[in-house]
């Protein structure tokens, strides 16, 4: 019997703020991450596309470079902290073999997040579900089911079990 030769994986997995991908990325590093390969795991957080596409508002009113300096801050600072969280965890497993690499975008996630599986050639593409009903994927849309629709990888979504106390109603 040959031996198998352990392949370079380029992993993807898209983090937010949610608890959906924080849970994802946990899973991630339990149950794909193995010992035996030299995985490369690539942590995709995508900010939200500017707010303020021009230096008017919908009244007409002027948005000063000083608000604008401002917004773009507050989504850098929320996106380094996702990713900063997101690299603790992978410290935390403490397996040295593993390679983090990160990117962060604007934009649509759904486009990003296809777009950057095919430029890296991801092996697998890891994200979330926010288990949205019927109602909320309708209006909101599914990230996860348009990037399984999508993305030429195989793609895995990791849903967060419910735990019981909410299941019966209680805190």
């Amino acid at each position: 019997m040959a031996d198998v030769v352990a392949k370079d994986r380029k992993i993807l997995v898209a983090v937010d703020e949610g608890e959906e991908s924080v849970y994802a990325l946990s899973w991630c590093l339990k149950n794909i991450i193995s010992q035996c390969c030299k995985d490369t795991l690539f942590l995709l957080y995508v900010r939200s596309a500017q707010a303020f596409h021009s230096s008017l508002d919908g009244t007409g009113y002027l948005f000063s470079s000083d608000v604008l300096a401002t917004v773009d801050k507050y989504s850098n600072d929320v996106a380094n902290c996702i990713i900063e969280k997101a690299k603790r965890m992978c410290r935390e497993k403490g397996d040295d073999e593993v390679k983090v690499e990160v990117i962060i975008e604007s934009g649509d996630p759904r486009d990003v997040i296809c777009r950057v599986a095919e430029n890296i050639n991801a092996d697998v593409l890891v994200m979330g579900s926010h288990g949205y009903g019927l109602i909320q994927r309708a209006f909101l849309g599914s990230v996860s089911n348009h990037c399984a629709q999508n993305v030429k990888c195989p793609v895995l979504i990791v849903k967060k079990p419910k735990s019981s106390s909410s299941a019966t109603g209680t805190k």
